[in-house]
């Protein structure tokens, strides 16, 4: 059974209180009109989404929270706090550990491991993955199969495109 995993940044985050602590920066202005608007281009391209897996820092959650909505999916979403600040490594590994059960998976994180993973995980090599952006592989290999160069790049979009 093919396999999509979609990797995702986090939209546009807040830097207007400095005292605030980075695990719970808010999504900006630019952030709440660039997730939706990357939301509705990829509902667009026709993927189902059975999973959804974030970072459970406020940036990530709510990102997730807004792709949730626009797509109204009624899959499951997780958020792991592993996630945060996250390695491409520390990325795969819960990659790694999805339940075959879900075909097409959302993972929703932060820079610069998604950029990292995206080249780990495909030769199309990208140089960096902006707010927002979203990358589209698949892969004809299990969850726990899924290792350096065995996806195939399906699509990248970003707000500026």
């Amino acid at each position: 059974m093919v396999k999509n995993l979609f990797l995702l940044r986090h939209a546009k985050s807040s830097w207007k209180d400095t005292l605030i602590d980075d695990f719970e920066r808010p999504l900006n202005k630019r952030g709440k009109r660039d997730a939706p608007q990357i939301a509705y281009k990829f509902s667009k391209r026709g993927f189902d989404v059975d999973l959804i897996i974030s970072s459970s820092a406020k940036r990530t959650s709510d990102t997730a929270k807004i792709f949730a909505d626009i797509l109204r999916l009624k899959s499951e979403t997780v958020f792991k706090k592993e996630l945060y600040e996250a390695s491409y490594q520390e990325i795969l590994e819960v990659i790694n550990h999805i339940n075959e059960k879900f075909g097409s998976v959302l993972i929703v994180c932060h820079n610069p491991g998604v950029t990292s993973l995206v080249n780990y995980l495909s030769d199309n090599y990208i140089d960096n993955l902006p707010t927002s952006g979203i990358v589209g592989l698949s892969t004809d290999l299990n969850w726990n199969e899924i290792n350096q160069n065995s996806c195939s790049f399906l699509f990248f979009d970003y707000p500026k495109k």
